[in-house]
């Protein structure tokens, strides 16, 4: 007799092999801020692309639920090694954003309210990898987890997601953002481990 039962598969090996190497899976959704958590009303909201030209594309929040939505499930993948599967948000691709802006630029600076920035390869922005989100799991984006509005971008480390984003400046030069600048990796592929310059 064998020691397996017939009929036995194991355990999944879909969610072992999306794994990046050095993270741990979790249930939870952690917590993660560089500072306090800004309250932003609104009706003062507002999304701001700007090109290099000097020309700036707005959206208010009314302006940007019209916007075509989309509903990406996505796995996540933060810096800190936890990773969470199957996340599913609804928001507005940057494609949607991006589209009809006259731009030379290859780099994207994403600014959010409370300082912080992160850079990006404006070719990472495009294509269906990434959103403005404002709902996670079917309720309104929290503001701990960058309510009212985070930028997504799932193929990269969690902090290339600016929370409470309010906009992006388009730049022919590639200019670091905060935790670019003490130290973390300028692109961030969870793949390749890039977690701090020189990985």
């Amino acid at each position: 007799m064998g020691i397996v039962s017939p009929g036995f598969q194991g355990r999944p090996r879909s969610q072992e092999t999306a794994l990046p190497p050095g993270q741990y899976l979790t249930e939870d959704f952690p917590v993660l801020s560089a500072g306090p958590t800004p309250r932003v009303s609104l009706d003062t909201w507002e999304f701001v692309l700007a090109a290099e030209n000097g020309a700036e594309y707005r959206w208010s929040w009314q302006e940007l639920m019209a916007l075509p939505q989309e509903t990406p499930t996505v796995d996540i993948h933060c810096v800190t090694r936890w990773s969470k599967f199957g996340t599913t948000w609804q928001g507005v691709s940057l494609d949607t954003l991006l589209d009809g802006v006259d731009t030379g630029a290859h780099f994207a600076l994403a600014q959010s309210y409370g300082g912080y920035t992160t850079n990006l390869p404006l070719d990472d922005l495009r294509g269906g990898q990434a959103w403005v989100v404002h709902t996670f799991e079917g309720a309104p984006l929290a503001p701990e987890h960058g309510g009212p509005a985070r930028l997504l971008v799932p193929h990269l480390y969690f902090w290339k997601s600016a929370k409470w984003v309010r906009g992006i400046q388009l730049k022919t030069m590639d200019e670091p953002g905060f935790w670019e600048t003490a130290g973390y990796h300028d692109y961030g592929d969870p793949w390749r481990e890039q977690r701090y310059q020189g990985d």
